[in-house]
């Protein structure tokens, strides 16, 4: 029995529900926000198939979420509009908690604050400037424990500022 594909809610959450809660949809947004921007990359990256992978992105274009815009050379690149870049504050939110009930200590990767270095704390302030920095003025610091597969490691082994293109 299929569940259906929305919520039919008069609730903001639910409405959201309906553009990112599909499975696969968020991690694709991650991705991006960390600097993949081809198919190819998300797709060996993150192991989602290519039939889903292209119904998410085709709706997150259409919901104004995502955008395709020409790459170099003849493939075109996925990139978040203004739009998917509100939903900063919701992964950052999401991954503290998935860190804090999930991940061992030692395995947490920290975000930082371009301009002043400071790690970002709660809800993404900056202790030292006392402002929540859009994502792009943060950057992914290595794990201090390598645990990640070896298709991960070309993305997460250096600092890396968020929306800024990365190739695997």
């Amino acid at each position: 029995m299929s569940l259906g594909g929305r919520y039919e809610l008069d609730c903001a959450i639910a409405r959201a529900l309906d553009v990112v809660g599909e499975r696969w949809t968020l991690l694709i947004i991650c991705e991006l926000f960390y600097g993949l921007r081809r198919y190819s990359e998300l797709r060996k990256h993150i192991g989602v198939s290519p039939a889903v992978l292209t119904q998410r992105l085709n709706r997150l274009i259409e919901e104004g979420v995502v955008a395709r815009v020409p790459g170099p050379g003849a493939h075109d690149e996925y990139e978040l509009t203004p739009k998917g870049e509100r939903l900063w504050p919701v992964l950052y939110g999401l991954g503290q908690w998935g860190d804090e009930h999930y991940t061992e200590p030692e395995a947490r990767r920290t975000l930082t604050h371009h301009q002043c270095g400071t790690p970002l704390g709660d809800a993404g302030m900056c202790e030292h400037c006392k402002i929540v920095p859009p994502a792009r003025d943060v950057v992914a610091q290595p794990r201090p424990v390598e645990l990640e597969a070896e298709r991960t490691r070309t993305r997460t082994r250096d600092p890396h500022r968020l929306l800024n293109p990365i190739r695997l």
